[in-house]
């Protein structure tokens, strides 16, 4: 069932606050379990920040736990369940290369991924130029390549989800902000901004930047979310022989400082100065003094030659302090769940932390093949730093 026209009235077991990756994801888990409405401030579904993603799937970033779900999500990529249209995933190597003052740094990177992985090794510069021969000669003293990353389709993974939540019963309401909350016995009463309201024992927030701004309205403690602008734009291919061409379309090359990184994308290439500016959430603007610092560095580490932008977007990424996602119902308010904090690795994630939070939410425990990859409970919940304490 897809409502976009207002409901005056109606009762879920759950409630799911935000229609990017993190709300349609978890929302088609608790579907097969539970009645769920999924609710959007925006007209359209991840208009935010799932909507501007680099997709892509690195086993190489993030920390511990981030790593381990996007282990756990691999085989959903790979293989996809009936409710995806088609392959998600493309092969794209990462590259990583180092200066001469990020080597040690790359090395101790490289010393913390690579005993979980079999298709991550280190490389000189002469071996990076052979894999991306877009980098400028002389520029690399050391690369890791994992030959294991892909290239996603985050909207057709996106639509997966939807179409799943549907075929489950799931509700889903756009243009439907949340502007008040209220308890009634045991159910929640959320009234939106066109006066119409909605009832549930359970409500999950996974609005993003906005999750402490909506946890406010449930008398809850904010988590902290801290959002971070990330600018993103397009290139032109450089004018070069075919052969150097199609080679450099094999692979997806950042620095070891993260300052800058670039892929290819269509005819061109999707580039990025890999910022991390502080904003209040928002729709998130590019920097254009960003995309000036990132030219220059894309200049003197590469041949692309970059003289103009074809076009450019922002997008916010929701950390918190740990760089770890908060899953888990609020340590204080009865009937609020948290699945807030994804930061720059919602997507390929997706799967594992869908499952995860659904799990939670309806056993109180995780499934025992993402237990076996590492993953818990406690490092996931909200309040984690007092339970650690």
């Amino acid at each position: 069932m897809d409502n976009t026209a207002s409901i005056t009235a109606a009762d879920f077991d759950t409630i799911v606050v935000g229609g990017g990756i993190a709300g349609v994801s978890i929302a088609y888990e608790l579907a097969a379990h539970r009645s769920v409405a999924l609710v959007e401030r925006e007209s359209t579904l991840a208009y935010h920040t799932t909507g501007r993603s680099a997709a892509t799937f690195l086993e190489s970033y993030g920390n511990a736990t981030v790593r381990a779900l996007t282990r756990a999500s691999r085989d959903f990529f790979v293989a996809p369940p009936d409710i995806v249209d088609g392959p998600l995933v493309a092969e794209l190597p990462l590259l990583i290369v180092a200066e001469e003052t990020e080597v040690d740094g790359l090395r101790a990177l490289y010393e913390t991924v690579s005993p979980r992985s079999q298709t991550i090794e280190l490389v000189d510069g002469n071996a990076a130029e052979q894999l991306n021969p877009m980098l400028r000669s002389g520029y690399t003293d050391l690369a890791m390549v994992d030959y294991g990353s892909l290239e996603l389709d985050v909207h057709g993974l996106h639509q997966g989800f939807l179409r799943g939540l549907r075929r489950r019963g799931g509700t889903v309401l756009k243009s439907a902000g949340i502007v008040e909350a209220r308890r009634e016995r045991s159910s929640w009463v959320l009234r939106d901004a066109a006066g119409d309201e909605l009832r549930a024992r359970t409500v999950v927030n996974a609005a993003g930047a906005w999750c402490d701004e909506v946890a406010g309205m449930f008398g809850a403690a904010p988590i902290g979310i801290a959002p971070l602008r990330r600018t993103a734009f397009m290139v032109p291919g450089p004018r070069e022989t075919p052969a150097r061409s199609i080679a450099a379309r094999r692979t997806m090359t950042m620095s070891a400082s993260e300052d800058f990184y670039f892929k290819p994308d269509g005819a061109g290439f999707l580039c990025s100065p890999a910022e991390e500016t502080p904003q209040p959430p928002s729709d998130a603007k590019p920097d254009d003094l960003e995309i000036a610092r990132a030219i220059e560095r894309l200049n003197e580490a590469t041949l692309l030659a970059v003289r103009s932008v074809s076009t450019s977007w922002a997008g916010l990424r929701s950390f918190t302090a740990d760089r770890t996602p908060v899953v888990g119902p609020d340590p204080a308010v009865d009937g609020l769940f948290w699945f807030a904090g994804q930061g720059g690795y919602g997507i390929q994630m997706a799967p594992a932390l869908a499952r995860a939070g659904a799990s939670l939410a309806l056993t109180d425990d995780l499934p025992a093949d993402l237990a076996d990859f590492g993953i818990t409970a406690a490092s996931l919940a909200p309040g984690r730093s007092a339970l650690a304490a």
